[in-house]
C-alpha cells in the first residue's frame, strides 16, 4: 500500500508519496510523469516519514540546506537507480551537466554510458528536489524540467546558483 500528503510549496503544490516507512515520490502537481510511481491505489495518511519530508522541504524553501534527509526509496530499473544515487551527491548550490554524471557512471561500470540515456534517467527522476534533479544542466547552459524550467530556475536561484 502507498500513501500520499499534500505539501504547499512556494513553487505549487506537491504530492508526496511514500511506502509507509520511505519517500516514494514528490511531484510538483501537473507535472511531466506526475505520479509515475504511485500505485493505483492509495489513502492519505499522516505519517513520520511526511513530517519528516515536510520539515525538510520547509528547510529548503526557506534558503538553508536541509541536513537529515528522509529516507528515500526506489523502484526503477538498475540503471535509473545508479543515476538518482548520482545526484543525491550532488552538493546544494552546485550543478553538473548529464555528460559529467555518464563519466561518473562509466567509472562505476566500466561501460560507456551516452549522455542521452542520463538524460531520460533524470527526466523520470520520481523525487523532485530531494533528489535533486533540478541541479543537472546540459553542456550549453540551463536544460529541461520535469516541473517546468520555471521551477528549475527558481530551485537553481534559490541555492545561490548564478543562472544566465
Amino acid at each position: 500500500m502507498q500513501y500520499t500528503c499534500s505539501y504547499f510549496s512556494p513553487l505549487g503544490e506537491m504530492l508526496i508519496a511514500s511506502d509507509g516507512s520511505a519517500v516514494t515520490g514528490l511531484w510538483f502537481i501537473g507535472q511531466k510523469y506526475f505520479g509515475s510511481t504511485l500505485e493505483p491505489e492509495c489513502a492519505e495518511k499522516a505519517l513520520p516519514v511526511f513530517g519528516q519530508t515536510v520539515h525538510w522541504l520547509d528547510d529548503y524553501f526557506q534558503g538553508n540546506v536541509p541536513m537529515e534527509m528522509p529516507p528515500v526509496s526506489f523502484n526503477s530499473s538498475s540503471f535509473r537507480i545508479r543515476v538518482w544515487k548520482l545526484l543525491m551527491e550532488i552538493p546544494y548550490g552546485h550543478t553538473v551537466t548529464y555528460g559529467e554524471i555518464a563519466r561518473m557512471l562509466e567509472k562505476q561500470t566500466g561501460r560507456r554510458v551516452c549522455a542521452q540515456a542520463v538524460g531520460g534517467a533524470v527526466g523520470h527522476n520520481p523525487v523532485s528536489i530531494i533528489v535533486p534533479c533540478h541541479r543537472v544542466i546540459g553542456s550549453k547552459g540551463l536544460t529541461g524540467y520535469a516541473g517546468g524550467l520555471d521551477k528549475k530556475l527558481a530551485l537553481l536561484r534559490l541555492e545561490g546558483v548564478n543562472v544566465h
